[in-house]
């Protein structure tokens, strides 16, 4: 059956529901997770206290893989923050899917180019922005222009191409998770023999979506990193 997004105007503008409800869920879940794991620090880690030194350590790994501490410590919040959201929101989606008079409510929100777009997009912003910041507006310019100058449309395509990519990898393959599992639960519905003949492979392919979407959460938040660390640090 074919779903469409529930949509409101409002000033002259289209919203999307569906990601308006995703994303402020995601976001919730982020911030709760925050909160408890760190509301009882102690010397000795217990409990959900080892799972956010845990991120931290992997987030910090990440980092030192791309840059010195000293220049990428200030960015450590920004990776656990991202990988925790990408994380939560590829989940949102693989457990089912709600649709109400055939609009689509509960989908995971990186399912949807425009949020993951929009994610990519404000990565490559910060990297310009921490780029002139730690750099100086001269010296970060004199970087498009050398060691040739000519290679200056070539580093602005490059720009372009790493904000298309990084949001479109994310998309495409969450998007697609969601799909075939919608296809594997359209074919369950289809009375007890589709219900037997779909209930191993939907089993299956939930367990590849998860490790797919933590992949992708890890793919981002490295390739973030990267970026940055393209933009900020002297031996790049």
């Amino acid at each position: 059956m074919e779903h469409h997004a529930p949509t409101t105007e409002f000033l002259g503008m289209t919203f999307n529901l569906s990601n308006v409800l995703m994303i402020t869920i995601a976001s919730a879940i982020v911030f709760i997770l925050a909160v408890v794991t760190t509301r009882s620090l102690a010397m000795r880690p217990t409990g959900l206290q080892n799972f956010i030194e845990w991120v931290m350590d992997f987030v910090k790994g990440l980092i030192g893989s791309t840059m010195d501490w000293k220049t990428g410590g200030r960015f450590l919040f920004l990776g656990m923050t991202l990988l925790m959201y990408i994380f939560v929101s590829n989940m949102l989606g693989l457990p089912f899917a709600i649709a109400i008079d055939s609009e689509l409510w509960w989908k995971s929100p990186t399912a949807d180019p425009t949020i993951t777009l929009t994610l990519a997009t404000m990565v490559v912003v910060l990297t310009h922005y921490y780029g002139i910041k730690m750099k100086g507006a001269k010296e970060y310019g004199r970087g498009f222009v050398s060691p040739l100058k000519f290679l200056f449309p070539f580093k602005i395509i490059e720009e372009f191409s790493n904000t298309l990519t990084l949001g479109l990898r994310l998309y495409g393959n969450i998007y697609a998770g969601e799909i075939l599992l919608g296809l594997l639960a359209g074919l369950g519905g289809a009375g007890i023999a589709g219900a037997l003949g779909a209930f191993l492979p939907m089993l299956v392919w939930q367990g590849f979506s998860i490790f797919v979407g933590t992949i992708q959460a890890f793919i981002f938040t490295m390739l973030t990193m990267v970026y940055i660390a393209h933009k900020v640090a002297d031996d790049h």
